[in-house]
C-alpha cells in the first residue's frame, strides 16, 4: 500500500527493463487496503476492496510449489500466485510471487455432517484470515498476532521457495546459499526472515554459527522511515505465542551480539527490536535519500554506525518513467521526444538534453499541455466527486498517505487563513486556486481521520461561499490510489511536500510531480533536498526549519507563544473548536495537541514553520501570474528529473549491494 508498495512496483518494472535478475515476494491479500468514501459529516468510511471480484487474469496459480507453514495451533498452506513483470523494450520478464494462505483441509466433513457448520469451516477460516486483509487493525492482542502470522508466512514461504530452487541448481551444500541469493528486507516487516533462514538451515543440519554467517551474507536491510511504528518492537511473550522457535533464535542472536559488543542489543526488557536485528544480521543498511541516510548514521542507528560504518549506504529512491510519464502524460512525453530524440523512457538521462532547448515557444507548448491535463482532471473530479473546478485556476496538490507528520493539517489551516484574508480584501492579487487533497488514513488512526473530517468541512464551507467562488475551491478526492494519481499528478502546478525536516525518508510523489512539471513547495526533507539541488532552488519554493534548527530548539519550543503572537494563525487554529466549521471531540483533540500538551505540543512543528510556509505559498501564487516565467520553472523541473528514475536506483542496488550484473535474455 502507499508509497512503499508503489516503490516496489517501480523497482520490479526497472529491474525487468534493465535486465537485472530480481524477483519480488509478497502476500496475495483477498482484500486490499480499503475503498474510501466520505459520509455527510466528512468522515472517512472504509469498505472492503475485493480487487479480484472480476477475476485476476495476470496471476498464475502454481499449486505445485505450495509450502507448509507451521504455527503452534495450526498448519497452513502457502500457495504461490505468479505475476509476470514485463520489461520495457526487452525480452526479459520478471516475477512477483504472491503467497495465498489456504487450509490443509478445506472442510471438516464430520463436523459438517453433525451440522456444526462453524466448526466445519474453522480451519479454512483460520488459514484464510492470514491473507484476507492488507494491514488489518492491530491495536489488540489478536490483531498483533495476526500481523505476526502475516509476516512469518511471507518470510518462511519465500525462503522455503528460494531453498527449493537453490537445491535444484546447486545441490544440498547450503553453505554457499548467500553466494547465489541476495535478499533485500524492505523495512522491518519481513525481518523475521533472518531467524527463519537460520532455523531452516539448522533443520538441514547446519550449526548455528555457520547458519548465522550464511544469513549475514544473504540479507541486507532498507530503512524506509524513521517513524517509530515502522521500526517494529515485538514483546517476546507475544512473539512466542505465534512463532516460539523464532524467539529462541532471536535470543541466540542477541546473546552472540552482546558477547561481541556489550553496548548493543536486539532484545531489551523482553522486547525484540527488529530494526537492530536487521542491521546486525546483514551485509548492508541503506536509507532512501541522502538526508535520510545521514540521519540513520547520526541518530537512529548511531551506535551501530560506529561499530559497522562500512555497512551503511544511501540509495535515493526513484520512479519508473514508463508509468509516471509515458503512460499518464503522453502529451508531455511527445513534447520531450521531439526535443531529445531516442527512447528517453528507457534512459531518462536523455531528458537533460532538453535543458538548453527551453525557448518561449517550448514553454508555451508546455503550458498548453498542462492546461489539457487540468481539463482532463476537471472532468474526472466532476464525475467522481461532483465538484466543478476551473482549469484556469492554479492547481495546488497534496496527495499522499494521511499522517500527522505529513502535515495536511498545516495545509488546511493555511487555506482557512487565505480564505479569511480574501474575505477581508487583504490578498488583492491572489490568483484563483484549486486546493486538491488525496489521502487515506489507517482505520485505527483517529487523529488522521479527524484531519480528513476537518478538511472536508472546510471544503464545504469555502465551496458554498459565493464571495470566494471565483478565487478558491477545495476538494478532497475519495479513494485516492494509483489510477487517480495518474490523473492528478500531470495536472498539478504546485506539489506540496511539507513534512518537517527529518521525518519523511524520501517520498516518491515529489518525484512524480516534478517529472510532470510541478514546482515543489516543500521543506528540506527527504528527496526534496535533492530535487532542489537538481532543478535549482530558484525553481522551487523551499521553506521551513532545517533538521539542525529543529533539534537545537527542541527543548525550548513553546507552540502557544507562536499562537499568541500570530493573529492570522490563531484565527485559523481556532476554527478547530470555535464553530466556524462543525466541531467535535476529534477536532478539539487536534487543537489541544497543538497547544496544550506541554513539551509534547505540536509534535510536528506546524506552528514553527507556518509563517515561512504561507509566505512561500503566496509567493508561488503571485509568480504563477507570469505564465511564461512560471512555466519555465515547471519545465526546468521536468528536464532535471533524470536522477529520480528507478532505473538508476535499481542499478545502484544491483552493483553496490547485491553485486549482480544485468543478464540479457
Amino acid at each position: 500500500n502507499g508509497g512503499l508498495g508503489r516503490l516496489a512496483a517501480c523497482f520490479l518494472d526497472s529491474a525487468a527493463t534493465c535486465d537485472i535478475p530480481l524477483s519480488g515476494y509478497g502476500l496475495r491479500y483477498k482484500f486490499g487496503l480499503f475503498k474510501q468514501s466520505f459520509d455527510g459529516n466528512g468522515n472517512q468510511v472504509e469498505k472492503a476492496d475485493d480487487w479480484t471480484k472480476f477475476g485476476d487474469p495476470w496471476s498464475y496459480r502454481r499449486y505445485n510449489h505450495t509450502v507448509k507453514i507451521h504455527f503452534p495451533d495450526h498448519t497452513v498452506l502457502a500457495v504461490p500466485y505468479d505475476v509476470p513483470i514485463i520489461g520495457y523494450e526487452t525480452q526479459n520478464v520478471g516475477t512477483l510471487r504472491l503467497w495465498q494462505c489456504e487450509a490443509e483441509e478445506e472442510l471438516n466433513f464430520d463436523a459438517f455432517n453433525s451440522q456444526d457448520y462453524l466448526r466445519a469451516l474453522d480451519a479454512k477460516n483460520k488459514a484464510e484470515d492470514i491473507t484476507r486483509v492488507l494491514y488489518p487493525n492491530d491495536s489488540t492482542w489478536d490483531g498483533k498476532r495476526l500481523r505476526i502470522k502475516q509476516q512469518y508466512v511471507l518470510s518462511s514461504a519465500s525462503l522455503q521457495d528460494m531453498l527449493r530452487i537453490y537445491k535444484i541448481a546447486h545441490g544440498d551444500d547450503l553453505s554457499r546459499f548467500g553466494e547465489f541469493y541476495a535478499v533485500q528486507l524492505n523495512d522491518t516487516h519481513p525481518a523475521m526472515s533472518i531467524p527463519e533462514l537460520i532455523r531452516l538451515l539448522e533443520q538441514e543440519g547446519m550449526r548455528f554459527d555457520d547458519a548465522f554467517k550464511v544469513a549475514q551474507k544473504t540479507f541486507s536491510y532498507t530503512n524506509h522511515t524513521v517513524m517509530g511504528e515502522a521500526l517494529e518492537k515485538w514483546p517476546l511473550d507475544l512473539l512466542r505465542s505465534v512463532v516460539p522457535d523464532i524467539v529462541d533464535i532471536i535470543c541466540q542472536i542477541d546473546a552472540k551480539l552482546k558477547s561481541e559488543h556489550p553496548n548493543l542489543f536486539i532484545v531489551r526488557d523482553n522486547v525484540a527490536h527488529m530494526a537492530y536485528l536487521s542491521v546486525y544480521v546483514g551485509s548492508y543498511v541503506n536509507g532512501v535519500a541522502e538526508i535520510h541516510s545521514q540521519i540513520l548514521k547520526d541518530d537512529l542507528f548511531k551506535d551501530w554506525y560506529q561499530v559497522y560504518p562500512e555497512r551503511f549506504q544511501n540509495k535515493t529512491n526513484g520512479i519508473t518513467p514508463r508509468r509516471w510519464l509515458g503512460l499518464c502524460n503522453p502529451e508531455l512525453t511527445e513534447l520531450i521526444r521531439e526535443h531529445v530524440g531516442g527512447d528517453f523512457l528507457k534512459n531518462l538521462d536523455l531528458i537533460s538534453g532538453m535543458k538548453d532547448q527551453i525557448t518561449d515557444e517550448t514553454v508555451a507548448r508546455f503550458n498548453a499541455i498542462k492546461r489539457t491535463k487540468k481539463e482532463q482532471l476537471c472532468s474526472v473530479i466532476a464525475r467522481h466527486e461532483g465538484v466543478m473546478l476551473n482549469p484556469d485556476f492554479l492547481f495546488d496538490v497534496q496527495v499522499k498517505r494521511l499522517h500527522l507528520y505529513k502535515r495536511q493539517l498545516m495545509n488546511a489551516l493555511s487555506i482557512v487563513d487565505i480564505y479569511f484574508r480574501l474575505k477581508e480584501g487583504r490578498l488583492p492579487d491572489f490568483h484563483p486556486t484549486a486546493f486538491i487533497f488525496g489521502a487515506k488514513s489507517a482505520p485505527g488512526y483517529m487523529d488522521a481521520k479527524s484531519v480528513i473530517r476537518y478538511i472536508n468541512r472546510v471544503a464545504r464551507m469555502i465551496n458554498s461561499d459565493p464571495a470566494v467562488a471565483d478565487k478558491m475551491r477545495v476538494v478532497f478526492v475519495q479513494n485516492y490510489n494509483c489510477s487517480y494519481a495518474e490523473h492528478i499528478i500531470p495536472a498539478a502546478d504546485v506539489s506540496e511536500q511539507i513534512s518537517p525536516a527529518g521525518t519523511e525518508a524520501s517520498g516518491t510523489g515529489n518525484m512524480k510531480l516534478m517529472l510532470n512539471g510541478a514546482v515543489t513547495l516543500g521543506t528540506l526533507d527527504g528527496a526534496n533536498v535533492e530535487i532542489a539541488q537538481e532543478a535549482g532552488k530558484e525553481n522551487e519554493y523551499i521553506f521551513g526549519h532545517t533538521v539542525e534548527q529543529i533539534n537545537e530548539g527542541r527543548s525550548s519550543y513553546y507552540a502557544r507563544g507562536i499562537y499568541d503572537a500570530n493573529a492570522d494563525l490563531r484565527r485559523a487554529i481556532n476554527t478547530l473548536v470555535d464553530g466556524t466549521v462543525p466541531t467535535d471531540d476529534g477536532l478539539r483533540n487536534l487543537f489541544h495537541s497543538l497547544l496544550d500538551w506541554g513539551q509534547n505540543s505540536d509534535q510536528y512543528r506546524l506552528l514553527l514553520d507556518y509563517d515561512s510556509y504561507v509566505e512561500a505559498k503566496l509567493r508561488a501564487n503571485r509568480d504563477y501570474a507570469d505564465r511564461m516565467a512560471f512555466g519555465r520553472k515547471c519545465l526546468e523541473n521536468v528536464v532535471s528529473a533524470a536522477k529520480f528514475s528507478s532505473d538508476r536506483t535499481i542499478r545502484q542496488y544491483a552493483e553496490e549491494i547485491w553485486h549482480i550484473k544485468p543478464i540479457a535474455y
